[in-house]
This record gives C-alpha cells, sequence and structure tokens, in this order.
C-alpha cells in the first residue's frame, strides 16, 4: 500500500484521481483548502466503500496548513510515496498579456506555481523516505510554448497571459526539481489531463475527469525511470 496525497482533490479530476488511487489499494489523502468540501468528498467515496482515503486539510498558498498536513501525514505513516500536485486555479479571464492585471497575474501563480513549489519543498523529505517516491505536476496543454507557436494547433488562438505562463513556469520547475532530484528515489513528471469538462472551464472540455484521471494516475504509479517529462493525455511526451 502507497500513500498518497492529492491536493484539490474534492472535485473534478483531482477527485477522479484520488477515486482511482485508492480503488488501486492505496491510502489516499484528499487536500483540500476547504473543510465541508473536503469532508463531502471523502464522505462520498467511503460511501462507495473506499474507506482508505481521508480528509487533510491544505491550502497550497498558506504555508501553515502545508506544514500541519505533512506532521499529520508523517505522524501516522512516517512517509509519503505519490504527491499529485493538482490544485491550481484559472483566473479572471480573458487574459490577454498586453493589458492583463499584473495583481492577477500574481494570484494566479500564487497557486499555480509557487503553491505547487511549496508543497512539494515540504514532502520531499518524506518521499526520500518511499522506496519508489513519485510527484506528478498537473499541467495544461496550453502550456507548451512549442503548440503555441505552431499555427496548425487546434488550441494556436487561446493565448492567456496569466494562467498558461503560470503553467509554462511549472512545467520548467519540473526540468529542474527532477534534475536535483536525479540521484534519489523520487522520479518527477509534468502531466497535460487534456481538455476536461469540470467546472474549471464551465464544462466545456471534451473529456471527462476519469479518463483524464487515468493518464495521472499511470505516472503517480509507473515503475520505469522516467523523470523530468511531459506527457499529454494520451501519455505521449509532449514539446515544452
Amino acid at each position: 500500500m502507497k500513500i498518497v496525497l492529492v491536493t484539490g482533490a474534492n472535485k473534478g479530476i483531482g477527485f477522479e484521481t484520488a477515486k482511482q488511487l485508492a480503488e488501486l489499494g492505496h491510502y489516499v489523502y484528499l487536500g483540500c483548502r476547504d473543510i465541508t468540501l473536503g469532508t463531502l468528498a471523502v464522505n462520498s467515496l467511503h460511501n462507495l466503500g473506499l474507506t482508505n482515503t481521508e480528509f487533510i486539510l491544505i491550502d497550497v498558498t498558506n504555508l501553515e496548513t502545508i506544514v500541519l498536513a505533512r506532521k499529520t501525514i508523517e505522524t501516522k505513516f512516517k512517509r509519503l510515496d505519490i504527491l499529485v500536485n493538482n490544485a491550481g486555479i484559472l483566473g479572471k479571464t480573458p487574459q490577454p498579456a498586453a493589458t492583463f492585471s499584473v495583481d492577477e497575474i500574481r494570484r494566479i501563480f500564487d497557486t499555480n506555481f509557487f503553491g505547487t513549489i511549496q508543497v512539494t519543498q515540504e514532502f520531499i523529505p518524506l518521499l526520500q523516505k518511499s522506496e519508489e517516491g513519485r510527484i506528478v505536476n498537473v499541467t495544461s496543454g496550453l502550456s507548451s510554448l512549442t503548440l503555441h507557436n505552431d499555427p496548425t494547433w487546434k488550441y494556436y488562438p487561446f493565448k492567456s497571459g496569466g494562467y498558461s505562463v503560470s503553467k509554462t513556469a511549472l512545467n520548467a520547475y519540473t526540468v529542474m526539481l527532477a534534475f536535483d532530484l536525479k540521484d534519489t528515489n523520487i522520479k518527477v513528471n509534468v502531466i497535460d489531463p487534456g481538455y476536461t469538462a469540470t467546472d474549471f472551464n464551465n464544462y466545456r472540455g471534451n473529456r471527462n475527469p476519469e479518463n483524464s484521471a487515468n493518464v495521472i494516475v499511470k505516472y503517480a504509479t509507473i515503475k520505469d525511470s522516467q523523470t523530468g517529462k511531459l506527457f499529454d493525455e494520451e501519455g505521449n511526451e509532449m514539446p515544452w
């Protein structure tokens, strides 16, 4: 049994990722910044018989909650095997690069970039106690600079000066982190789960959370040594 933490896990892809990992027999913490929503999410899994799940309060922009979550898991299990950094925000839209509010960009980065770094750094010591530590950072296809410069790409017109840029930065951090951890037992990759119908995008996506979670679960539990890579919703390597 592996010990897992999924952030932003009370709904959408995060919830489905937690569910699928619990169905594999792992003990899964559903990280959420709202106690009521997090408790409801865990109760729904318990009603399905997935009692190997537990709510844990964590706001990725609040270091105090991150530290407390780490202490809670450390006290109970002494280690963490899988960290899925799923928590993220879209921010206000539209986001034209020439005029989009700098304050709003900072707010988006605080969750999508700095929040992920805070969580990751706090939990690395516990991941190092795992035989096969895994970190999955959830990104977006809109993070790819190569694709954004390809006029034939189907999402070429969808530019955003805040959200997309924050995910591009997350990709870069993943590469640097993978290098930093290359001589350890921890593998870290970044995953684009695809354009998924959730409340994040007013259910406009063409995929469902169940399918999108599949690729996250794959790389959260993968046995090979791939690290520092970007993969799409089909598990294929993507251009940066």
